[in-house]
C-alpha cells in the first residue's frame, strides 16, 4: 500500500530543507551581530584560539603555494614571450585567488572543525537545550562570537598569505627562473590596482563567515551521539569547501565585470 501523498517526500527535499535551515542560521547570525549584549570575551578567546591553530599551517602552505603559482605562470608566460609580465601575473593570481582560498581552507579545516566539535559536544550533552530553557540564545552566546572570530582571523590571515606568497613567488621567479627584480616589480606596479586587494579581503571575510556558519550549523545538528559529532565535523569541512569554490567563482565573475582592468 503506497504512502499518502502528504507524507511522501520528493527527491532532494532533505537537501533543500538543510539548505534552508543553513541560510536561516546565517540570517540569525547577521541579526545577532547587532544585538546586545555582545559576547566580547568569548569573541576574543575564539579569535585567539582560531589564530593559534591556523597561523603556522597557513604560513607553511602559502610558501609553496606562491612558489607553485610563480613557477607555473613563469614557465607559461616565458613560452608566450611575455616575460615582462611574470611579476604582475604571479602577484595578481596570488592576491586575488590563491590567498583567499588558502586562508579559507585553513580556517575551515582547522578553526571550523574545532568550532563544529565544540558546539556538537555541547549539543549532545544537552547544554544547548538547557541554555534555551533558561532563555539564553545559543546563537547569540556561542555562534555569533565564533563566526565573527572566523571572519576576523580570515581577514588577517589573508594579508599574511598575500605577503608570504608574493615574497615566495618573487624569490622563485628571480632566483630559479632567472628573472630580473626590476621587471618583476615594474610589471606588478603597472597592472595591479587597489581594488585587487579589496576583493581579496572581501573574499576572505565572506569565506570566514561561511566557514563559521557551516561549522556552527553542523555542530547544532549532530546525528547519532558522539559518533555523529565526528561525522558532523567531516561534513562541515566538505560542505564549506564546496560552498567556497562556488562563491569564489561568483565573486570573481562579478568583480571582473564591475572593475575594469588597469590601463583598459
Amino acid at each position: 500500500m503506497s504512502a499518502p501523498a502528504s507524507t511522501r517526500k520528493f527527491p532532494g527535499s532533505g537537501a533543500l530543507r538543510e539548505t534552508g535551515q543553513l541560510f536561516a542560521l546565517g540570517l540569525d547570525v547577521i541579526v545577532g551581530i547587532f544585538k546586545r549584549p555582545f559576547q566580547l570575551r568569548e569573541f576574543i578567546e575564539q579569535s585567539w584560539f582560531i589564530a593559534s591553530v591556523t597561523i603556522l599551517p597557513t604560513a607553511l602552505v602559502s610558501i609553496p603555494f606562491g612558489a607553485l603559482v610563480a613557477l607555473e605562470l613563469g614557465s607559461l608566460i616565458t613560452q608566450l614571450g611575455a616575460q615582462s609580465f611574470i611579476g604582475a601575473a604571479s602577484v595578481l593570481a596570488i592576491i586575488q585567488q590563491a590567498a583567499p582560498i588558502v586562508t579559507a581552507l585553513l580556517v575551515a579545516g582547522a578553526g571550523g572543525s574545532a568550532i563544529c566539535a565544540d558546539i556538537g559536544a555541547r549539543t549532545i550533552r544537552e547544554e544547548i537545550d538547557a541554555m534555551e530553557v533558561l532563555g539564553v540564545s545559543a546563537i547569540q552566546r556561542l555562534v555569533v562570537p565564533r563566526v565573527l572570530a572566523s571572519m576576523l582571523v580570515a581577514l588577517l590571515l589573508n594579508g599574511l598569505v598575500s605577503v608570504i606568497g608574493v615574497l615566495g613567488g618573487y624569490f622563485f621567479n628571480v632566483v630559479l627562473q632567472g628573472g630580473t627584480p626590476g621587471a618583476y616589480l615594474a610589471s606588478f606596479s603597472a597592472l595591479a590596482q587597489l581594488p585587487d586587494l579589496w576583493i581579496s579581503e572581501i573574499k576572505a571575510v565572506i569565506f570566514g563567515f561561511i566557514a563559521g556558519v557551516v561549522a556552527a550549523y553542523r555542530g547544532l545538528n549532530p546525528k547519532g551521539g558522539p559518533k555523529g559529532v565526528g561525522d558532523a565535523v567531516n561534513q562541515s569541512v566538505v560542505i564549506t569547501f564546496l560552498l567556497l569554490f562556488a562563491v569564489n567563482f561568483t565573486l570573481t565573475a562579478v568583480y571582473l565585470q564591475i572593475v575594469p582592468a588597469k590601463g583598459s
